[in-house]
Order: structure tokens, then sequence, then C-alpha cells
């Protein structure tokens, strides 16, 4: 029945290529399962330490600190395989998790000093932290492992898979969030349960490897696809490459545009939640059911067959589709923001993005060369979400000066997309006004995208 299931909807899956998917859908849960439950605690805690209002600070540190970051990723995958860096990566963030546990404990730096501060410097590290697992351990090795070891053919069927199961970890493991709240106990003991599992990363790679078949293990490269260029290997080969390749720039404009976007509807969604839900446990109970309900959402989509958009009525379908339901979203938010309502666009627009965009933008990897895979996509996944994080930042920043030129001198006092609060409305409308051009754009660079991919698989070539 479950196999008669999965031919139905994700298409004709081996033995071989079930048990591939499977194990890889595993890792993707635990890791998916632990980022969204640090990301809940990226925000709380640095809404405790150091203030809601700086939020789109922290993104544009994150995107300077990422730079070095990404430089040292890349040296290091020159030395070690894939297969090391995943153990490399997992023994690092652990032993961080581990640290950050006692930092929090402590009760002049922790959590337990209510003194907010832009110097408490403990509230920067954890958010850059945080971003820098989302980056490097979920965007950048993980998909490009995945896509190094699988043809388009099989990626088609098997991605959609691997984001399904993957999603069981984001709907369970953001459930501890509300330990502290239901339990009465501290929230950095939520940050030592998270080190632990992502120690557990390492056993589950080593398993992956012994059991998967060798013929799993072989992707569109490997085959012997010619290419344009042997490039020589070096620690900004993949940054030449993203700069040098309209392929690339494509890629990473399809990324930029959605997190510039829905920054900014998320900045006014933790915003009103910290303003109207001032207590800590009670607002990481809250975001973790926010967790919970994209994570659920993303699965109910993939379940009911999102993933036939792509496979049945192609790739252009599918990245085309995905600036048209965002522009629907960005309508709603104009039209009427509150915080019941971008809970649920919040919701919708992380859910399709994961089900349908994220599955499609993955295989776009597949036609390109080991350097594009591993050094150039992790140039894109970090600079493409940190950047356009902060790109999406500074139009939040200037909220704060529409607020006092619309709202007066007594703007501090108005509550946040109240009827008296001008400078709010106005802001939003600019926002919208901008976004209407950029999906536009959007739209035409994914169909660009669409058919360079769909050129080189039909030709047996690789883009770049």
């Amino acid at each position: 029945m479950i196999v008669q299931f999965l031919k139905t909807w994700f298409g004709d899956f081996s033995k071989e290529e079930l048990k591939k998917f499977s194990l890889l859908g595993l890792i993707f849960s635990l890791l998916i399962g632990v980022y969204w439950t640090l990301r809940i605690f990226k925000d709380t805690f640095f809404q405790e330490i150091i203030g809601k209002e700086y939020q789109p600070w922290a993104k544009g540190v994150s995107l300077v600190v990422m730079f070095p970051l990404v430089i040292i990723y890349s040296k290091i995958l020159e030395k070690v395989s894939r297969e090391k860096m995943f153990y490399i990566l997992s023994t690092i963030y652990g032993l961080s998790l581990l640290i950050f546990t006692y930092l929090f404990n402590d009760p002049i730096i922790g959590l337990d000093n209510k003194v907010m501060s832009l110097t408490r410097m403990v509230g920067w590290v954890w958010y850059v932290f945080v971003e820098s697992f989302g980056s490097l351990m979920v965007g950048a090795l993980f998909w490009a492992f995945a896509t190094d070891i699988t043809s388009p053919e099989s990626a088609k069927k098997g991605f959609s898979f691997v984001v399904m199961i993957g999603q069981i970890g984001g709907i369970l493991l953001p459930i501890m969030c509300k330990f502290p709240s239901w339990y009465k106990i501290h929230s950095s003991y939520m940050v030592l349960v998270c080190a632990g599992l992502v120690f557990l990363i390492m056993p589950l790679v080593k398993f992956f490897l012994t059991v998967v078949p060798k013929n799993q293990m072989v992707g569109y490269a490997e085959k012997g696809h010619s290419h344009q260029e042997e490039v020589e290997p070096g620690f900004l080969e993949g940054l030449r490459l993203l700069v040098s390749q309209p392929y690339l720039l494509g890629i990473f404009s399809v990324i930029f545009f959605y997190e510039m976007i829905v920054t900014v509807i998320d900045y006014y969604f933790k915003f009103m939640a910290a303003a109207q839900i001032p207590d800590l446990a009670l607002r990481n109970e809250y975001m973790s059911n926010y967790a919970s309900y994209v994570n659920l959402v993303t699965l109910l989509c993939l379940v009911f067959g999102i993933n036939n958009i792509q496979r049945r009525l192609g790739l252009a379908f599918s990245l085309g589709l995905m600036p048209i339901l965002v522009g629907i979203a960005v309508f709603m938010f104009g039209l009427n923001a509150s915080l019941t309502l971008l809970f649920y666009l919040m919701v919708a627009s992380k859910a399709v993005n994961y089900a349908l965009n994220g599955p499609s933008l993955k295989q776009l990897y597949i036609p390109t060369t080991k350097e594009v895979r591993y050094k150039a996509q992790a140039w894109i996944e970090s600079f493409g979400g940190r950047g356009s994080k902060a790109a999406g930042s500074g139009i939040n920043e200037m909220h704060k000066y529409f607020l006092i030129w619309f709202n007066g001198s007594n703007w501090k006092n108005i509550a946040v997309l109240s009827a008296a609060d001008y400078g709010s409305f106005y802001h939003i409308l600019m926002s919208c006004g901008f976004f209407g051009f950029v999906l536009v754009g959007w739209f035409f660079i994914a169909m660009y995208l669409s058919g360079t991919y769909k050129k080189a698989v039909d030709h047996n070539k690789v883009v770049c």
C-alpha cells in the first residue's frame, strides 16, 4: 500500500532508490527539525538579549560574517571528502551548542539577565550561528551531497519524497520549544537537546554510506557528460563561478527575491508577536506552533501531490507558479496585515516554497560540475539567503523612519498596525509596490532557468 502510494504521487521507485531516498529523508528530517527548533530560539533569545527592534541589523551582521565562513567552508572542501564534511560540521555545531547552553544559563551573560543591550555579544553570535547552520549544513552541504549522487530522472521523483520525510522532523522537534512553558524548565536546556541531535547526524550519514548500493551513489556528472570547461580548484572558485555564469546568477536571483519578500512579511509577524506576547516561554510556545504548522502544511502539500505539478506539468510551470503565489501573499499582506493573517501567510509561503519551489531549485544544480554543486552552491545558498534577508532588513529598517515621519513624536506609543499607525501603512504600501516589479523579474528569470535546464538535460551536457 505504501509503495503504491509512492508510485502514484512521486513516480516508479526501484527498491534501491526507495532505500536511498528514505535514508536521505531521515537525515534531512533531523537537520530540518534541529534547524526549525534553533531558528525559533534564534529570534526569541535575540529579542530577550538585544531587543526586537535590532533584528534588521542582525540580518546585516549575518551577511558580513557569512563571507569568511563560506571561504573557510570552501577551503576545507578542497582537503576532505563530502562525507567527512558532514562529520566535521556536525562536530563543530554540536560542540558550539554545548557552549551556548552554558552561556545561556549564566546569570549575567545569559537569559536570566533581563537588561537588553547592544553590547551583549552572546545575542549577536547566537543569531549568526543559527543562520550559518541553515546555510551550510542544510542549504549547502546536504543538498550538494544529494544532487551529487542523483540523476535528473531520479531527482524528479526522489527530492520531493526527501522533503516530505523531512517535514516530520520539522513538525515534531519544534514541539520542544513548548517544554519550558509546560514543565517550567530553563529554555537553554532545549539547546542542549539540539546539541545531542546534531551529533546524531554523524552515525546516520555513516549508516547511509554503508547500506546504499554503489550504483545509487552516481550522479549526472560522473556519467561522463561533457561540460564547457574544467576549472582549477580554489577557495574563491565558487564565487568566481557565481558571478560569471548567468545560469547561477539566475538561481541566486530566485532565492534572493523570495527571501527578500518573505523577510519583510516575517519582520511584521515577529515584531507583532513580540509586542503582543511579552513572556519568553509563551512566545516560544507560539513560535513552536508556527514551525509545526509550516512543516505540517508542507507535508500535506506533498502527501496530496503538489510535487506532481513539477513532475507532470514540467519544471517551467512549477518555477513560474511560485512568484504568482507569492504575489497573492503580497497582495493580502498589503490589504490587511494582522498577527493572525501574518501567521497564516508565513505558514503558506514557507510551506509552498519547501514543497514546490525548493525541490525544483535543487534539481537545477544537477546538470552542473562538482565545483558548482559544492562551492558555487554554498555561495548561492549563503549569500542568496543571507543577502536577500539583509536587503529585506534594509526595507524593514526604513519602517522606523516611516513611523517617525507619519506618526509624529508619539510614534513609540502607537500600537503597530493600529488605526492610528499611518507609518506602518505607508511602509507596507511602499514595500508591496516595489515587490510587484520584483515578482515580474522573478517570473522571467524562472522561465530562463527552466529552459536552460531542459536544453542541457536533453542534450546530455552540463550548463556550467
